[in-house]
């Protein structure tokens, strides 16, 4: 059979935020490629550039292996490749052009190169892998192996063709004298049965950068891994080019299976269910939670989910008897106006009630929040921010809106979308799009509420040590002791934000 070379085109380096916050995740959605395509035959290496300092030190593994075929499978499990930033991209192009360079046949499978085949075409790719991608891999390449010239059979693919008939075909648009059509076939069904996948290649991946960089920056060592596929819910500006809105599960027994093999192999401390929303379907929690106290299992675990999935109590007991300590989940807004318009199908009601329920349990309730939003005041801001300021969850994450390709709010902004589509970092949070306020009003917002956050939290652990000062803690005077950093933190922010408010577009 052929060889493989697997790689990503996710740099660490290449994106300071999460260089500095020092917490990385394996490639999952790679790993799991590899894996399926060497158990159907295939000799496969990888080549895993998160902690690579530049695209060419890929050029060695070419070298070294002279695989047939190279590909660049990105992880659709992780949102930070769901953001498809610019600096990625070029790594990605790079990449191509070296293989290309060494006679590979160069596939790709990501969500960037979803929204964009022909741009990844045009800069040498063979082959695009569109939406879930293992079953359209195996497909293509044992085609090309076996030497078979048509093509067009295959599902989910795209990939440049000469003398194709028009009506088969978009031709680029950016070449007016092209000789060649750019074809790209119907959409390969997800899969199903995610139990006949076989587990993640982890045997190929280094995990010990990982495991260091995890101790160094949080004093415990955290993997990732995924439960489900795919998310039913409709919120407008999310994009799902790889998995789409069909929601499927892996039994809670065959979970369980590969948690047993990583805490044998790598002795994690901790797990990150990677999903979309974790144990959706009617009874998994319940039983997954049976067979974690069944195999005396011991480990903390983080997801994400939906407020309204978040308000039975029952649920959330499941949740704590397997080991949840932290739920992320989509608060967005504390406006219900702004949560309608986003078609979110949650409420704020719901968001203070999942967080009481979480807390009661004695897990913790983090919240994504959305600032930016088509017509988002003042006041819904105010909102928002009291909302947080109310609640504490234990941890934020603030994002301004960003539109993604295949998603209703992408249509309403993409005249706006001159030159600049994508973020270069995660930490960018550039506004590209007309609203409300200028772009620097909300980076000044996403400063401002951080510090708003931490003096509320200093604030009320301050009233807790005055409260039970019998409980007083380590970590209780450090936040508290942080109010003298935080208030007039906060008084300076405000001041730089009410300076930039004024300055409306017209």
């Amino acid at each position: 059979m052929s060889k493989i070379l697997f790689t990503h085109s996710y740099f660490l380096r290449f994106d300071p935020k999460q260089w500095a916050t020092g917490q990385p995740y394996a490639p999952l959605g790679t790993l799991y490629a590899a894996s399926l395509m060497r158990e159907n035959g295939h000799d496969v290496y990888f080549h895993d550039s998160m902690f690579s300092k530049t695209a060419d030190e890929i050029l060695p593994f070419i070298e070294k292996n002279s695989p047939e075929f190279f590909i660049i499978y990105d992880d659709g499990f992780n949102y930070l490749t769901k953001m498809c930033l610019t600096n990625m991209r070029h790594a990605a192009f790079r990449m191509i052009k070296l293989a290309k360079q060494r006679g590979c046949t160069v596939i790709v499978s990501s969500s960037d190169s979803t929204d964009r085949f022909e741009e990844y075409l045009n800069e040498g790719a063979d082959f695009i892998l569109i939406g879930e991608a293992e079953m359209t891999l195996l497909e293509l390449t044992n085609a090309i192996t076996q030497k078979k010239n048509d093509l067009l059979g295959i599902q989910g693919i795209a990939f440049k063709q000469n003398n194709v008939p028009q009506e088969n075909a978009s031709v680029d648009p950016l070449d007016d004298h092209a000789d060649f059509a750019v074809i790209k076939t119907g959409r390969r069904n997800v899969l199903k049965d995610l139990d006949s996948l076989p587990f993640p290649a982890w045997d190929l991946i280094d995990m010990e950068p990982y495991r260091d960089m995890w101790l160094k920056h949080k004093g415990y060592f955290s993997m990732n891994m995924g439960t489900t596929r795919g998310c039913p819910f409709k919120c407008n500006w999310c994009a799902k080019p790889i998995y789409g809105n069909r929601y499927n599960s892996r039994t809670p027994e065959n979970v369980l299976a590969e948690l047993k093999m990583l805490k044998e192999k790598f002795q994690f401390d901790h797990i990150w269910f990677c999903d979309d929303i974790f144990g959706l379907r009617p009874g998994w929690v319940h039983a997954f939670a049976d067979l974690i106290e069944k195999e005396n299992l011991n480990f903390k675990f983080k997801i994400q989910a939906r407020a309204d999935l978040l308000l039975q109590e029952e649920y959330i007991n499941d949740l704590s008897r397997a080991g949840c300590e932290n739920v992320w989940m989509g608060a967005e807004s504390g406006s219900q106006k702004i949560l309608d318009a986003m078609d979110k199908g949650t409420t704020v009601k719901q968001i203070y009630e999942a967080t009481r329920l979480l807390k009661k349990h004695g897990i913790h309730p983090s919240f994504f929040i959305q600032f930016g939003y088509l017509n988002e005041t003042k006041e819904d801001i105010r909102k928002t921010i009291r909302m947080i300021n109310e609640l504490l969850p234990y941890e934020i994450g603030i994002s301004v809106s960003y539109p993604l390709p295949g998603t209703s709010f992408y249509e309403k902004v993409k005249m706006d979308l001159k030159e600049k589509t994508n973020w270069t970092d995660s930490d960018e949070l550039a506004l590209m799009f007309r609203n409300t306020y200028q772009p620097e009003f909300y980076k000044q917002l996403h400063r401002y509420v951080h510090k708003t956050y931490r003096k509320h939290i200093a604030i009320e652990n301050i009233k807790q040590l005055l409260k039970r000062p019998v409980k007083a803690t380590g970590p209780m005077f450090k936040k508290a002791a942080s109010f003298i950093y935080y208030a007039p933190a906060t008084f300076f922010a405000k001041l730089k934000l009410n300076t930039l408010e004024k300055n409306v577009p017209a």
